[in-house]
């Protein structure tokens, strides 16, 4: 995947200049109409998706349009045949100004009227692409590629952002195919950006070397702020104060999956920390309600994000 981004730079206060990510400022979106299966009721379920203006109707897989760089955790899934839609990432008009939200939310899953399984799912958007229909939810990584091609060093990522925190200090595990689990202490909302230098070897397999890392998470409500800065820092940032073991690089069962030269989604392996005057190959930006893994979070924390921009000194 190649996306263009723009080339100018928008003056801000501190000295930034910033240069907006293609459909980060989430005022266009794309509707569509997806019908479950009879089996679980028949609804017909509303999915969005950071795209330009449109509807479309019909359980029809989607792939990035218009341009736009953005993934998004609202899929359309065909599990042994049975359709299911999910919706945790919408358009929020509150503000006045249309921006994205991002809400942590159970999904229940009846047959013939009867709950047999609920999914706790967290509203994610990602510079990536989702590979409709699921078939399946093991391996929630291995349906999606993470990451675009990008060249440039950023000192940044700009954002616009609010966070609405449950008062429940607690978390739910729900993978629909075991009891659900209450576990202790809340879920965190997050934002990253991370710059790789990825290469492929003569197997298909990939790996990187992380060039760049900015990464916030969020334990409590925040109101809505403007231009918040998340300091992007280069090399090898293990002996810095700042440095947490959730900033990490991200290998084995938290490495994310890419597509290699045959096509074939494989996982991006990150083994090393590139020296500081690295060039990167692909970026890596998330926005999440949730900071931990898959079907795990607080239901009803809330992430609202508009304005994503790199910003450069």
């Amino acid at each position: 995947m190649l996306f263009l981004f723009q080339t100018a730079f928008i003056p801000v206060a501190w000295g930034l200049r910033l240069e907006p990510i293609p459909y980060g400022d989430f005022s266009n979106w794309k509707t569509r109409g997806i019908t479950e299966s009879k089996l679980l009721g028949g609804k017909h379920k509303t999915v969005y998706e950071v795209a330009p203006e449109g509807k479309s109707e019909g359980n029809l897989p989607y792939s990035n349009e218009g341009g736009s760089p953005w993934a998004t955790s609202n899929v359309y899934a065909k599990v042994a045949g049975i359709v299911k839609a999910s919706n945790t990432v919408s358009p929020d008009d509150s503000k006045g100004n249309r921006r994205a939200k991002m809400e942590a939310k159970m999904e229940e899953v009846k047959v013939l009227g009867i709950v047999n399984m609920d999914v706790m799912v967290a509203g994610t958007i990602f510079l990536g692409q989702i590979y409709e229909p699921i078939t399946s939810p093991k391996g929630p990584f291995s349906k999606m590629e993470m990451g675009i091609p990008y060249t440039k060093r950023p000192s940044a990522l700009v954002f616009d952002y609010e966070v609405a925190m449950p008062k429940d200090n607690t978390r739910t595990k729900s993978t629909g195919f075991s009891p659900k689990k209450t576990l202790q202490g809340r879920d965190n909302a997050e934002v990253y950006v991370l710059l790789q230098k990825r290469w492929e070897d003569e197997k298909g397999n990939l790996y990187a070397q992380r060039v760049g890392t900015g990464r916030e998470r969020y334990s409590q409500s925040i109101p809505w702020t403007e231009k918040h800065v998340l300091p992007i820092h280069y090399g090898n940032i293990t002996g810095e104060s700042f440095y947490k073991p959730w900033m990490g690089l991200l290998n084995g069962e938290k490495a994310y999956y890419a597509k290699n030269s045959k096509g074939k989604l494989v996982p991006v392996e990150e083994v090393d920390w590139a020296p500081a005057d690295a060039t990167p190959t692909h970026v890596l930006v998330m926005l999440s309600s949730s900071c931990g893994e898959p079907f795990v979070g607080t239901e009803g924390l809330t992430l609202y994000v508009d304005n994503v921009a790199f910003g450069f000194e």
